[in-house]
């Protein structure tokens, strides 16, 4: 039946049906995105032109745009020929293009702020921060309520606006003609294909293929920030397994490269676990040493003076006179479950997360906890906030720690507590009081800071704070002044004589940089001292992996376990590994080579003074040792092959 003149009318300017609202959905988003990534790239301009300029990012945007786009709006557009003229589907598409919207400008809202934070669009953090409400909100209304508060009035306009052009309204009941239908769909469908899919190439469009430059946090201003999410949630959706990133090795020669790299040679102690060996450690005869690691929230080199940084720290600068000071130590990652990951179990990094979250590693995962636990130690998780948080209670209860100390079980009453949790000074209190009671029982402690965390907060009159006292480097600054009020009663205690102490950094802050792997904000302090310490300065490249076998050596304690990173007494590997979110870095001497997602690996010679990086030909033999080295985490992990001899005897066999 053909349409009177009133009828068509009445359809172009009534109240909009699904094929309208569809339309409208598309053509907001794309220029709100559009909008969004042109001021993103303004605002990052130095950047951004010495990448290449804007263009790569706007064509690169549009594809990525087009493809989340067409994927939101598949129903309603292959529904709207056949339902698009009723009420309820109106609706029903309305609401949905409307969720679809929020969240398009809630991400995009909050991408300035994750930038300054993780030079990076927001991503799996984003969710990863939802499950602690209680610290983010604290954290966010008390060092970000400006901010917030110009966020929530952009999201409310922005978000306002896209309800009114995705209005609820009945539609006008005018259908489509019949024979229309099947065409519209047909058309509609190869459409939303091929714009979904992105590419007619062999693999669909992902966010390798909008890559163009070197520099990480460029590479992702093509990427909307929903996008990113959403990848980043697929990903861990899947745990990450590094062979799907980075490519494939047989396991055969995997394992052969990486025994090898470590120095073990002959048959393995047992042939399913591959890396577990036997470590003879250094120190000698007597009782084994008890052994304190210290974890500095987000303490990068860049603030140490004596390893050429900011000098905000000159506590832990006076320090390194009395103990072994590895000047050239390097993070594994950018979170504190890496970190810890690091430090207190000494697995390689991987693609996915801190094994501190992931299921299969929830018990009889090796740490030092459950090492020690089997010579007779009391072993301890000692943390200022809430353990619940990076899911440490958990991880360090079931891998062999008999005791996690947070906040509410302090014995010590704190003098300042902010939005993390009780201040350095009040969790050092806290060291100090637990290791007097520990008498001559033999004990593990790891002690974690949480001052030095945005939004910066510490009890006044401590410091000479200079600026804003609510700065990263006052903040700084109140840490170091803990760390020598800490270690200034240590020596005068009695548990001093017996005890080994580690000061690590777990990252460094606001890792960023304009380069695949920003080498030099992995860069962090790490000095070790104590009963039996050599006092030296080494300017060895180290791994936070290498710490553990050291320490054992260090505190005397021969034994068998799967850690691959070097005993420093022993011997020195010269090589840092650093997972930098999906790129994989190992670094050997002067030589940097780079894996990424999908796409062949990159060499460079880097130059510390002004983090210099020359492109220069790969090594085919140090690409397989770092492809080897970025599979094998993951691999173990899968397998459950990172087990202490107790737990290798009770594995099951696959």
């Amino acid at each position: 039946m053909r349409l009177s003149t009133r009828g068509r009318c009445r359809a172009l300017s009534g109240p909009p049906n699904v094929r309208k609202l569809t339309w409208r959905f598309i053509v907001a988003a794309l220029v709100f995105l559009t909008l969004s990534r042109l001021g993103l790239s303004l605002w990052q301009w130095t950047r951004v032109h010495d990448a290449g300029g804007l263009w790569p990012i706007l064509l690169g945007g549009w594809r990525i745009d087009l493809s989340l786009v067409a994927m939101i709006v598949a129903w309603p557009a292959l529904l709207s020929p056949w339902l698009g003229h009723r009420a309820w589907p109106t609706r029903i598409a309305a609401w949905w293009l409307r969720f679809w919207w929020l969240a398009f400008v809630l991400l995009e809202v909050s991408t300035p702020q994750f930038i300054v934070e993780y030079d990076t669009r927001p991503n799996r953090l984003y969710f990863e921060y939802l499950t602690s409400p209680h610290e983010v909100l604290a954290m966010l209304w008390h060092g970000y309520k400006l901010v917030v508060a110009m966020a929530l009035v952009v999201f409310a306009l922005v978000g306002w606006i896209g309800f009114r052009l995705l209005p609820t309204r009945r539609p006008d009941p005018v259908p489509m003609r019949g024979w229309m239908r099947p065409v519209a769909t047909v058309l509609a469908f190869a459409v939303l294909f091929v714009a979904g899919r992105g590419t007619l190439q062999h693999r669909p469009l992902n966010a390798a293929q909008v890559a163009f430059t070197n520099d990480a946090m460029v590479n992702t201003l093509p990427l909307n920030s929903l996008y990113n999410v959403l990848n980043a949630a697929i990903a861990l959706g899947n745990e990450r397994s590094a062979s799907a990133v980075y490519g494939k090795m047989p396991e055969d020669e995997m394992q052969s490269i990486v025994r090898s790299t470590a120095g073990l040679e002959g048959a393995p102690l047992a042939p399913e676990y591959p890396s577990l060996h036997r470590q003879q450690a250094t120190h000698q005869g007597g009782k084994p040493l008890n052994l304190v690691i210290i974890l500095e929230e987000s303490l990068g080199a860049q603030f140490v003076g004596s390893l050429g940084g900011a000098g905000y720290t000159p506590e832990l600068d006076k320090l390194s006179n009395e103990g072994w000071w590895l000047t050239r130590t390097y993070a594994t990652g950018t979170r504190s479950a890496r970190g810890l990951e690091a430090v207190t179990t000494g697995f390689l990094p991987t693609p996915a997360e801190a094994v501190l979250k992931l299921p299969r590693s929830q018990r009889d995962f090796f740490t030092l906890g459950a090492l020690l636990d089997t010579f007779g130690y009391h072993t301890r998780f000692l943390y200022g906030g809430e353990a619940h948080f990076d899911n440490m209670r958990s991880f360090f209860f079931g891998n062999g720690f008999n005791e996690v100390v947070d906040r509410a079980t302090f014995k010590t009453k704190p003098v300042f507590v902010g939005s993390w949790g009780a201040s350095d000074e009040d969790m050092f209190n806290e060291l100090h009081q637990r290791l007097l009671e520990d008498g001559d029982k033999p004990t593990l402690t790891v002690a974690f800071s949480v001052s030095n965390h945005t939004p910066w907060e510490y009890p006044a009159g401590r410091i000479k704070a200079e600026g804003d006292p609510a700065s990263n480097a006052n903040a700084v600054r109140y840490a170091d002044w803990s760390i020598g009020q800490f270690f200034a009663k240590a020596k005068q205690s009695p548990y001093w004589s017996h005890t080994v102490f580690l000061v690590v950094a777990d990252h460094d802050a606001r890792v960023f940089g304009a380069s695949l792997v920003p080498v030099r904000h992995f860069h962090i302090p790490a000095l070790i001292l104590g009963a039996g310490v050599p006092v030296k300065k080494d300017d060895h490249i180290v791994s936070q992996v290498d710490l553990a076998p050291t320490l054992l050596s260090l505190i005397g304690i021969s034994s068998e376990h799967p850690m691959l990173g070097a005993d420093l007494t022993q011997r020195y590997p010269d090589r840092a590994i650093m997972q930098y979110g999906d790129n994989y870095g190992y670094l050997r001497d002067d030589t940097l080579v780079v894996l990424r997602p999908n796409q062949p690996a990159t060499q460079y010679r880097y130059t510390v003074d002004g983090e210099k990086l020359d492109l220069e030909a790969v090594d085919p033999q140090l690409e397989k040792v770092v492809l080897a080295h970025a599979l094998w985490p993951s691999w173990a992990y899968d397998k459950q092959r990172y087990r202490l001899p107790q737990a290798v005897d009770k594995a099951p066999k696959d």
